[in-house]
Parts: structure tokens; C-alpha cells; sequence
């Protein structure tokens, strides 16, 4: 039996939803796997020669926790190829655990609940607003109270993401250390009014809206330090004819939300890491709705 599993990228917070919003992409890391008398990872693309090849390899972590939770043992030989950067804030790290817990269910013929799977994915990433996406595919809006509850909405079709991705690693314990540990009223205010005007402007379709709903005063004030002329990138796209910019999950990824002027919207926002000497790119994405899936190789 051998199979590949197929995990898509995501784009988390888009302003003032922190740990709350969500957004699958169509860019994958695919996982190739088959059943072996022991366990053997090889890793081509992004992170080929950063990450671990042995049990420490996030994805066999979350596979094999995963069978330990269905009472299995059965080594794997896998392959990963991975298209999505690394520490960028694109779920690079839920791909790993949602394609582990996959192709433990693949190989022990069992199904999770969903409520299982994120028990098991919560272990190693304790936010749902990129593993939901990576799962589920979508728009989703996530909340946990210890049980988690979520609705995933539709997500118009006009619209693309256009992802800047700068060669500036950030991990998620760093972006976070520089948050505060309470906020004031007003923010908090601040952004719920947001996250409302976002959802109801997407449902409306009036774009117009989006520059003022993916403002925030929760995380982008405290991580923009994090990545060199943040505001500047932010200013460029929208003069470039972008509705929405915002900071991408932890960062140090940028993206927007546009109908039209892609690349001129990717090019602009370039150009700024260009002029501080940082080399980027940009790439232009559907959103993907399907999820995480199984095929045949």
C-alpha cells in the first residue's frame, strides 16, 4: 500500500481575527507514504536540509501519536515534499500534523472524529486557525473553550491571495513573546468590531470595506518590529490596488486580498524588501475548499 496525502498551506488571522480566522490555500506539501519494517523520512524542497529526518520529524511525531491513540505500531517510510516555507506564517507546521494524523488513519483503516483529530493536533499546535483550514479547506472561523466550535463559510470566489513571502524565518514562539499580556478595552472593542465588519463585508461582497476590517491592534503593532518597513509593504499594495493587507498568521509573510492587479500588488510590496536588500517573492492563490486529502500514487 502506498499512498500520498495532500495538506494545503493557510492564511491565519487576516487582521483582527486572531487565533479565530482562517484560510486554506492552493499551495500544498505532499506526503508520500507506505507501510515498513522501520521509519524513514526523506525531505525534498522547502526545509530539505533544516528539518529532522528522524523520530523529532514533526510529521512522524504526529503519526505516531496518532497510532498510539488507536492502540497501533506500524513504521512508515515517507517522503516529503514540501512547497511551503518554513516559519512564514503559512501553516507550514499544521500541513505536518494533519498529513501524520491522515495517513495514520490511512494505514490502520480507521476513522477519527473530528473532535479526535484536533485532540491529537492540539497536542503539537494548540490553534485552530491554521489546522481547521489545512483539515477542513476553507473560510473558517474557529473558536475554543476547551471544546472547540467552528463554522466554515463561503469565500468569494472574485477574490485571490496574493502571498508575499520574504526570506525572513519567524517562528511562532518568537512572534508570539512580543505580544502583551492584556490589552485595554478600547482595542479589545477595537477588534471585535473588526472581525464583524470583515465577515459581513466578505458576505456582502463589498470589498471596499476590507481595508478598514483587517486593521488590528492585537498582534500586527506588536510583531510589524519583526519585519522591516511593515507599514511601507502595507501602504504599497494598497496603492497597488489591493483591498486587504494584513500580516499572515505569525508572519513573516505578508498577504492581500484583491480582484484584480495581482502582480502589480505582488510586484509593489517586493519591491520594498528589495530596497532593504531582503530577497522575496510573491505568490497569487485560490482558496482551496477541499482540504486535506488521499490519493492513490
Amino acid at each position: 500500500m502506498k499512498f500520498k496525502v495532500s495538506v494545503p498551506a493557510s492564511t491565519s488571522n487576516l487582521g483582527p481575527g486572531f487565533d479565530a480566522l482562517g484560510l486554506a490555500l492552493t499551495l500544498y506539501n505532499e506526503f508520500i507514504i507506505e507501510p515498513s519494517d522501520f521509519y524513514s523520512v526523506e525531505i525534498e524542497g522547502e526545509g530539505a536540509n533544516e528539518l529532522p529526518k528522524d523520530e523529532k520529524n514533526l510529521f512522524l511525531r504526529a503519526y505516531r501519536s496518532t497510532m498510539e491513540y488507536l492502540g497501533l505500531n506500524q513504521p512508515i517510510k515517507v517522503k516529503l515534499i514540501n512547497r511551503i516555507p518554513l516559519g512564514r506564517g503559512l501553516g507550514s507546521s499544521a500541513t505536518a500534523i494533519v498529513g501524520g494524523i491522515l495517513a495514520a488513519e490511512k494505514i490502520s483503516g480507521k476513522e477519527l472524529s473530528l473532535p479526535e483529530v484536533i485532540d491529537v493536533a492540539f497536542k503539537f499546535e494548540p490553534h485552530p486557525d491554521n489546522v481547521l483550514p489545512a483539515y477542513t479547506g476553507g473560510f473558517v472561523v474557529a473558536a475554543t473553550n476547551g471544546d472547540l466550535s467552528y463554522v466554515k463559510l463561503d469565500f468569494p470566489e472574485e477574490l485571490k491571495v496574493i502571498i508575499v513571502v520574504p526570506e525572513l524565518f519567524l517562528s511562532t514562539e518568537e512572534s508570539r513573546s512580543v505580544l502583551p499580556n492584556s490589552y485595554t478595552k478600547e482595542d479589545v472593542i477595537f477588534n471585535i468590531q473588526r472581525v464583524a465588519l470583515f465577515l459581513g463585508a466578505l458576505q456582502k461582497k463589498d470589498f471596499g470595506l476590507l481595508k478598514e476590517a483587517v486593521k488590528d491592534r492585537i498582534h500586527q503593532p506588536y510583531r510589524c518590529d519583526l519585519i522591516p518597513s511593515f507599514w511601507e509593504i502595507l501602504s504599497e499594495g494598497y496603492k497597488a490596488g489591493a483591498y486587504a493587507v494584513y500580516l499572515s498568521g505569525a508572519g513573516s509573510c505578508i498577504g492581500a486580498l484583491a480582484d484584480k492587479n495581482f502582480d502589480e500588488i505582488g510586484k509593489a510590496m517586493c519591491n520594498v524588501f528589495d530596497a532593504l536588500g531582503i530577497e522575496s517573492k510573491y505568490i497569487v492563490l485560490d482558496v482551496d475548499k477541499e482540504g486535506a486529502r488521499i490519493e492513490k500514487v
